[in-house]
């Protein structure tokens, strides 16, 4: 019989699996058929495929834990691997939309499969190492429940109508501006109890000098200035590789923007008129780091964008979020849970500001750092081919989206991508020497 400890333990666990599962079908909800099983491009992926997907990832997790679990499905593993040699060859991921099989009706079936088994798995009880293991699948479905709102952009744009949307909160006009952050040593990585990520570990010192970073995300306001001066015309702005994607993928704008007799952006909300106070969006690396210099500044380092999130330099204490370490409420950052689906107005969040006075640094839009993406000092990883073989030709975003759900993100939480990637929910803010 479990201890009352096991119990409420695996019961808190039932309750967030559920949740996480719940939420899963709620993005899908309102998709045709004929949605499930489309890709739009070869770095999207169907709809059908996320969800089996993450189903997968759980009986990866059983069978990490229990050396006789049978998969489901050998077909089904094959399509559902994203790229786990440890499981065998993985599906090609540019091909996943040309596979009829296994069939949506086959794949939600097998979603509800897992449920079953997860669940029985839980009330049967778990050790430290399941938990562990079922917490970092949960994150994972979290994961993943953000890279299908990309894609669902992608695919439909404003023809996806979510279960729930919200009018996002107006804001008042405020100014761009730039605050002070004092160097010296700085504690850097994950500091709380609960569960991370083994990249936002250990834990460890950094020097940083004097430095200033923006109060706010750069807007669209000021993005568009930086094109009307020729920003994607002239090669002194851009890094080598950087300019070769621009000449090479014709970009003019950040992703979705349309030229007419004006720009318009053609997102969740529909095609409509650039709203200039918005965080500027679905930019990628080269374009961030072209505007910066353009404006004489530069991005961030990640230890740089972290201080500013979370340093309280009177209390000489850091806490998980930038208003303290309680996770987020829906006055201090647009999040999955906002239903906004699009970025707020700059300014529209002053309870989240952080200690140093920066705000917007959780939710709206994932911000490009200059910092490479790989393993800290003394970095042991906690689950073989998640994170760790992903440490070259990335950089590091920092901060979530309104796309990301808030369970999964904290000042600490380290996303990744490669540094001509646009279609995820990615903007920037500027920093610059002291």
């Amino acid at each position: 019989m479990a201890t009352v400890s096991a119990q409420k333990s695996s019961k808190s666990l039932l309750e967030i699996f559920n949740t996480t599962r719940e939420r899963t079908l709620e993005i899908v909800q309102t998709l045709e058929k004929d949605d499930f099983g489309v890709q739009s491009a070869f770095y999207t992926s169907p709809p059908k495929w996320h969800i089996g997907h993450v189903s997968w990832l759980y009986e990866v997790v059983m069978s990490k834990t229990n050396p006789n679990y049978q998969f489901y499905s050998k077909e089904f593993s094959e399509y559902l691997n994203s790229y786990y040699q440890q499981f065998g060859t993985p599906h090609d991921k540019g091909k996943r939309g040309i596979a009829s099989r296994p069939t949506v009706d086959q794949i939600l079936e097998y979603f509800e499969t897992i449920n079953t088994r997860v669940r029985e798995f839980i009330n049967f009880g778990v050790d430290e190492k399941a938990k562990y293991l079922l917490t970092m699948a949960f994150h994972h479905e979290c994961q993943h429940q953000e890279l299908l709102t990309y894609d669902l952009q992608h695919l439909l744009a404003d023809v996806y109508k979510p279960v729930k949307k919200i009018p996002r909160p107006q804001a008042s006009q405020v100014e761009q501006k730039s605050i002070s952050i004092k160097g010296g040593l700085y504690s850097m990585g994950y500091n709380g109890t609960d569960y991370s990520y083994d990249i936002e570990l250990p834990e460890h010192k950094v020097y940083l000098n004097d430095y200033k970073i923006d109060v706010y995300p750069i807007t669209n306001g000021q993005y568009l200035k930086f094109i009307e001066d020729g920003g994607y015309e002239n090669f002194k702005f851009w890094l080598s590789d950087g300019w070769e994607k621009v000449k090479e993928n014709n970009w003019k704008a950040p992703m979705y923007w349309v030229k007419e007799d004006q720009w318009y952006v053609q997102d969740f909300l529909g095609k409509r008129e650039i709203n200039p106070n918005e965080p500027v969006c679905h930019v990628s690396f080269y374009e961030a780091a072209a505007y910066s210099k353009w404006a004489g500044k530069r991005l961030p380092s990640e230890a740089e964008w972290e201080k500013a999130c979370c340093w309280n330099e009177e209390r000489q204490e850091k806490t998980i979020f930038p208003w303290g370490d309680e996770e987020p409420k829906e006055t201090q950052a647009n999040l999955l849970e906002s239903h906004f689906w699009a970025q707020a107005e700059i300014g529209s969040y002053p309870a989240g500001k952080s200690p140093a006075g920066c705000q917007q640094m959780i939710g709206d839009i994932w911000e490009w750092t200059s910092s490479e993406f790989t393993g800290y000092p003394g970095f042991r990883t906690g689950f073989d081919e998640y994170n760790d073989k992903w440490f070259t030709n990335q950089k590091v975003l920092r901060g979530g989206s309104f796309g990301t759900p808030k369970m999964s993100i904290r000042g600490s939480y380290r996303n990744f991508f490669r540094l001509d990637e646009r279609w995820l929910f990615s903007g920037f803010r500027c920093a610059e020497d002291i």
